[in-house]
């Protein structure tokens, strides 16, 4: 893939999704999902077939999902529209932030689209680039329409891109995430630059200001129990993603994640851990979650 050198990209199908909602919105959602691929998507192969290979991926039809997602547009319509909004206000400063801070010398095209639950933010390339595919039905969803959550989630996304453009992989790396461990370091990875291009800890997935005490007071445990799945080769899906939790508490994994991160920077500079071979990777991070494991709540 050779890489475009250097600025940001939009692509705004926000335009193209309104023109589809108003002659589908009072129509049945067997129609509306119909619709939603043939007068909206469809306009963007590449985006629709991200969607839906990631629910034949898991198993799952996508209209299913879908009849799931679409009745709440009506009513999350004004968040979509202020998250589509504040993302044009701020991606570009948060490219030239990212650019300073962790040395970009690379194209990001970020895509605004409303789609079928596959995330808020997406690390991925589009057209043969590095992109972020910022979901609007899931940003309202999570209410991280405000700039000060769209800013957070929109420097997690680049610490993704940031990582495997210096690790030079791409595709090879998606896959490489489907290993809970690289999982919880990746995610951590991207938490620690999401702070670094900020320049504080700002924790844009945090559900309330209790949810970072509470993780810190469960620090060993959370290590524990994911150790446990592993073991047992459980999914950890619950650690991560928007429609899952831990104890009732959301996004427990990009924390431990980011305290793995951490660790690891203790004695290694963010470049070179994010170099780390997958095997290694793997044996750091069950020794680091082992570890932890056995220690006493703080």
């Amino acid at each position: 893939m050779k890489i475009k050198m250097g600025r940001p990209e939009l692509l705004d199908t926000w335009p193209e999704f309104s023109r589809y909602w108003n002659q589908a919105c009072s129509k049945s959602v067997e129609e509306q999902t119909t619709l939603w691929r043939t007068l909206y998507m469809e306009k963007y192969p590449e985006l629709l077939s991200k969607q839906l290979q990631t629910y034949e991926e898991d198993g799952l039809d996508w209209k299913e999902i879908a009849k799931k997602i679409f009745p709440s547009f009506s009513s999350r319509f004004p968040q979509m529209q202020k998250a589509r909004n504040n993302i044009i206000r701020v991606y570009k400063s948060i490219y030239s932030k990212a650019a300073k801070t962790l040395k970009l010398h690379f194209n990001i095209t970020f895509v605004v689209y409303v789609g079928i639950g596959c995330g808020a933010g997406w690390a991925t390339t589009y057209k043969e680039q590095p992109a972020i595919l910022l979901g609007l039905e899931n940003i309202a969803e999570e209410k991280w329409h405000t700039q000060q959550k769209l800013k957070g989630l929109i420097s997690h996304e680049i610490g993704h891109l940031a990582h495997m453009a210096w690790r030079e992989e791409w595709q090879m790396f998606e896959q490489a995430e489907k290993d809970p461990v690289f999982q919880l370091y990746s995610e951590g990875f991207a938490q620690r630059c999401e702070h670094i291009i900020l320049g504080k800890e700002t924790w844009h997935l945090a559900e309330n200001k209790k949810w970072l005490s509470w993780c810190k007071r469960h620090k060993s445990w959370l290590a524990k129990e994911f150790l446990r799945r592993i073991e047992k080769q459980m999914m950890v899906k619950d650690f991560f993603g928007s429609w899952f939790n831990i104890q009732g508490r959301k996004q427990t994994g990009y924390f431990l994640g980011h305290e793995f991160i951490r660790a690891l920077e203790e004695t290694r500079s963010l470049r070179k851990l994010a170099l780390l071979k997958a095997d290694n990777v793997r044996k750091l991070g069950l020794q680091y979650l082992n570890a932890l494991s056995n220690k006493p709540f703080e």
